[in-house]
């Protein structure tokens, strides 16, 4: 009698705790920095309006999104409009004083709603943090009678990290403009400020470039992809139906406009000097040895890289060009990883030059690849972001390191005064297992569930704080290799999406894990009305 008693009174003892958890934070992700709940209840209607102090598109776009949704889930929009309105509106400031870029200040009273924040893009995450507080039905494309009610709060919030974001890599299975535009929608829902865009691999090249058209012609499509897991040649099995696709040089505008609508920069990648064997098969006099290739359809690292021969150069600084100018991206990522050098050991060409730049072997060769290559991208105006492989042979000058194999090379990064992205593979690549491999699809492995990625903290305890200011953030990376279609990406890639977008915004120490996986389910309520096939392994998951 007394075990059965004392159960009810823990069961009781965590149901209201999770009540109390859920009441507190409403459900919201990423959890705010401050959160006070007060009684009462701001209720939208069809006489609401929307206050713009300042009248920039800028500031249009913020709540752009905003009132879009609430036109498809009400049937009306909310009238925009100067003038100062006292009642039944929501009022948007910009305020100098607010001390983030990108945070904001939210009042919700019973006759009106402020909003303050120092810039337009503060102004979005404010009215995406209302959205949220909304009922689920507004993410439902469909007429609703719900009430549209927002709770009483006063809300003080900005983000922990400058770099939030998630990698798509388009190079071994390619996604439609559509998915792209969907999977944007995500990134800013979550309060994430970038697109990492993988476009270009062995397996495929996918990104217009008007200079080389054998690019789209021959490097964006392969004849042969791998089925199933990758194994040993002679038991390996194929699908022989050519396969490819590209971003035609409008797709890419078109991506960038409604990314910067939603305050979501995107930063392309273009590999080199390795993943390059797509390109070499349209251009083999870029390799070391002459060829031929063809587009690669299995997965893994080749040993074909580009040579560093003045052809070379020409080439990919043509592309590059190319490329920054479609993209307003501060940042050019240039891959630098999984480079074997087994083609530059016995190439003469390498050697001599090798000989000729004082260099000690190809690793310094590939810095000194990596160094040109910056210098290029920096007489325009922007600058390179590598893999932590650009690390070996020395560091470029002014580069940023994306840690992936683990945290170590984003600590040696910092420490050497390099900013550092941090997205290592134990925590946030999307592609591993996220549940029991016997029941779910095929991955490439690994295994990573949703709370191993939501304890992640970008700053590693090894450095100081002076050296901890180098991290600029998280990022979550999904490979493709074995994620062929888009509603497989949207399945791995959240809820471990929104564990990254919480650890970039929120602070380290607002992070509870029973917290956020109680506001995750009611999330789910919302990706629903948003038609995103999320995984639902946390629903029976053992605490």
């Amino acid at each position: 009698m007394k075990k059965t008693f004392l159960s009810a009174i823990i069961c009781i003892s965590c149901l209201s705790y999770s009540f109390a958890q859920t009441k507190t934070s409403l459900n919201l992700v990423p959890v705010p920095v401050q959160m006070k709940v007060n009684s009462g209840q701001f209720v939208i209607n069809s006489n609401t309006q929307i206050v713009l102090t300042a009248q920039s598109q800028e500031m249009k776009n913020a709540v752009a999104v905003f009132n879009e949704l609430l036109r498809k889930a009400a049937g009306y929009r909310l009238a925009v409009v100067n003038a100062p309105v006292s009642s039944n509106a929501i009022v948007c400031k910009i305020n100098p004083a607010i001390g983030n870029a990108e945070g904001y200040k939210l009042s919700v009273k019973p006759n009106v709603i402020t909003l303050e924040a120092q810039t337009p893009q503060g102004i979005f995450y404010g009215m995406q943090t209302l959205r949220q507080l909304l009922p689920a039905q507004i993410e439902r494309p469909y007429l609703s009678n719900a009430a549209w009610t927002i709770p009483c709060v006063e809300i003080e919030d900005y983000p922990r990290f400058v770099h939030r974001g998630l990698m798509l890599d388009a190079g071994r299975h390619f996604q439609p403009k559509e998915f792209v535009l969907k999977f944007i929608d995500m990134l800013a829902y979550h309060k994430m400020n970038i697109l990492h865009w993988h476009l270009t691999e062995d397996q495929g090249w996918r990104i217009e470039i008007k200079k080389y058209p054998k690019l789209q012609q021959i490097s964006a499509f392969r004849n042969r992809t791998l089925k199933g897991r990758y194994t040993s040649p002679e038991k390996r099995q194929w699908d022989n139906t050519r396969y490819g696709g590209y971003y035609t040089q409008e797709d890419i505008k078109e991506v960038i406009a409604y990314a910067q609508k939603r305050f979501v920069n995107i930063i392309p990648e273009i590999e080199m000097p390795g993943h390059a064997v797509s390109a070499l098969a349209a251009y083999p006099e870029l390799s070391c040895t002459g060829g031929p290739f063809e587009v690669e359809g299995l997965w893994g690292v080749c040993d074909d890289i580009y040579c560093p021969k003045e052809e070379t150069f020409t080439f990919l600084q043509n592309i590059l060009s190319e490329v920054m100018d479609l993209f307003p991206s501060e940042y050019i990522h240039i891959g630098g990883d999984e480079a074997p050098k087994k083609r530059w050991e016995r190439c003469a060409h390498c050697q001599a030059l090798i000989k000729k730049e004082g260099l000690k072997d190809e690793h310094e060769l590939q810095s000194w690849f990596i160094k040109r290559i910056e210098k290029f991208v920096e007489s325009k105006g922007k600058h390179i972001i590598g893999w932590d492989e650009i690390l070996e042979g020395g560091l470029a000058p002014n580069a940023t390191v994306m840690s992936w194999r683990g945290e170590q090379g984003g600590i040696e990064a910092a420490k050497q005064n390099h900013n550092v992205i941090m997205t290592p593979n134990t925590y946030v690549y999307l592609d591993y297992y996220q549940a029991n491999p016997k029941t779910e699809p095929l991955t490439i492995g690994g295994y990573l569930p949703l709370w191993k990625t939501y304890s992640f903290n970008p700053t590693p305890a090894a450095l100081t704080p002076e050296e901890a200011k180098h991290i600029l953030g998280v990022q979550g990376n999904i490979w493709t290799e074995y994620i062929s279609t888009s509603e497989y990406l949207e399945y791995m890639a959240f809820p471990r999406g929104a564990a990254v977008a919480e650890t970039g915004w929120s602070p380290n120490a607002k992070k509870n894990y029973t917290d956020f996986k109680a506001r995750m389910i009611q999330q789910f309520k919302r990706y629903d009305g948003m038609n995103w096939n999320y995984c639902k392994a946390i629903l029976t998951e053992e605490e």
